[in-house]
């Protein structure tokens, strides 16, 4: 018996300390160039230039607006995608604790009784019997003792596969605040230009009404009034528009949150929002290396090599063990009397002679370590590409800012001098109609534009992989 213990210890100081098949893993080279894009569309400065690598807010940094901040809080709590990631991370521990617990013997106790009767004819003694056999045993049924790494190359996939869904579950964390506050931010934009396009209605209707009254005296055509009428029906139909989106805008915001929000964290207008932070990439595109979705994209890479491992173990025998250690007796009083104990050692090793599926699953794991070094790659480049669009953004925004600004002042004025040509009788309606439309124009492309400007700030937080 005690030969069967050190040959059990023996048995899992090789489980524990052997070794694997699977191929020593090495980082692919990045297949992005090492500097972000430089030039005219981007932006420069000693701040870019000084840093080396990006140093990213949480996102409650990175949002300063309070409002925002509960909205923000809620949808973690309550959305339901966010959820599901959290539970599929849940599901891939589950599956990780499986496949380790595989590395260790199952015991078991086990009680049977059995009871038999054999015939005269085929009893030695010539004498019909009957015999009872109770027994109680405790056991190791087919135990694998994993002398070339098969079950800890699957052990090892399996904790890289429960990595990668938990950056999933991260990635989902910052997307799913980035989503927030893109969110808030159009509502914002929406609310303010529906403030724009209502004041544009109000003005349009009361002109409206002034020139209807010039029309009765005979002081101007009717062709001026259907021109202000027109005016005023586009204005009307833009205020029953934007109002729509407002009203979808704070729905979808509903939807994110996975509860009704509160009217009093919704945003009234843009400047009515703290704008978020700017952040900056730093000089080295290695900063892409820590997004969520890279990292998921490596351990998924990792566990493809640990794959090819248990492919390879394979080809080597399997040594598997069975044993069981009690006690047992023809009578149920002398089951547990001195004598009457019972045990049995049987191991077993498989040895594979020809079989062509190991080799055709040998190329499979080849295959998709290929597929998962691709996958990898793919995942920096579009990291590196949604980064270098931002950045071309951020570089470039303001100066289209400041040009809408000086449009609005000029189209301002010139819609201003217009309307005073047209009062004095020098000019026809039809200027002022133009001068109109060209400023209701540049108002809108300017909220458009700051709102590009905030929500510009988010998707570099967010492709720049959020904060820790």
């Amino acid at each position: 018996m005690n030969r069967i213990l050190f040959l059990l210890w023996v048995a899992v100081a090789i489980v524990f300390g052997g070794c694997t098949l699977a191929p020593p893993y090495e980082r692919p080279a990045s297949p992005v160039p090492a500097q972000w894009p430089t030039g005219a569309a981007y932006p420069g400065g000693e701040a870019d230039a000084a840093a080396t690598q990006a140093s990213m807010p949480v996102w409650r940094e990175f949002l300063p607006d309070e409002r925002l901040q509960k909205v923000i809080e809620t949808a973690l709590n309550n959305n339901r995608d966010l959820r599901l990631a959290v539970l599929n991370v849940d599901r891939a521990r589950a599956y990780y604790g499986i496949q380790r617990a595989e590395l260790l013997p199952a015991v078991h106790a086990a009680g049977s009784w059995a009871k038999a009767r054999t015939p005269a004819d085929l009893s030695a003694s010539g004498h019909a019997y009957t015999a009872e056999r109770y027994d109680v045993n405790l056991g190791v049924a087919s135990w694998e003792i994993d002398f070339f790494g098969r079950i800890r190359s699957l052990k090892d996939q399996a904790l890289e596969e429960y990595l990668a869904t938990n950056q999933a579950r991260r990635g989902a964390e910052i997307v799913l605040v980035a989503t927030v506050a893109q969110a808030y931010l159009v509502l914002a934009a929406d609310r303010e230009t529906l403030k724009l396009v209502a004041s544009t209605l109000e003005a349009q209707e009361a002109s409206y009404a002034l020139i209807r009254k010039r029309r009765d005296v005979g002081l101007v055509s009717d062709l001026d009034l259907r021109r202000a009428q027109s005016q005023v029906e586009v204005a009307r139909g833009d205020v029953a528009r934007y109002t729509q989106w407002v009203a979808q805008d704070e729905n979808f915001l509903d939807l994110l949150v996975g509860a009704p929000i509160p009217p009093a964290l919704l945003p009234v207008d843009l400047d009515g929002v703290r704008p978020p932070r700017e952040v900056s990439p730093g000089l080295a595109s290695e900063t892409l290396l820590s997004r969520p979705d890279i990292l998921a994209a490596e351990h998924r890479l990792k566990a493809a090599h640990a794959n090819i491992g248990a492919a390879r173990a394979a080809f080597f025998p399997r040594i598997s063990l069975t044993a069981a250690l009690g006690t047992a007796s023809a009578d149920l009083s002398g089951l547990f009397k001195s004598g009457s104990g019972a045990w049995s050692f049987a191991p077993q090793i498989v040895m594979p002679i020809f079989d062509a599926r190991t080799w055709s699953a040998y190329t499979v794991t080849q295959v998709e370590k290929d597929i998962a070094v691709a996958q990898y790659e793919k995942a920096i480049q579009a990291a590196f590409r949604e980064v270098a669009d931002a950045l071309a953004t951020a570089g470039t925004v303001n100066r289209q800012i400041a040009a809408q600004r000086s449009l609005v002042e000029a189209v301002a004025e010139t819609y201003r001098l217009s309307q005073a040509r047209y009062d004095r009788g020098v000019d026809s309606y039809l200027a002022v109609l133009d001068a109109q439309r060209s400023l209701y124009a540049a108002q809108q492309g300017l909220i458009a534009l700051i709102h590009a400007v905030l929500a510009n700030r988010v998707t570099l937080y967010r492709v720049l992989g959020g904060g820790a």
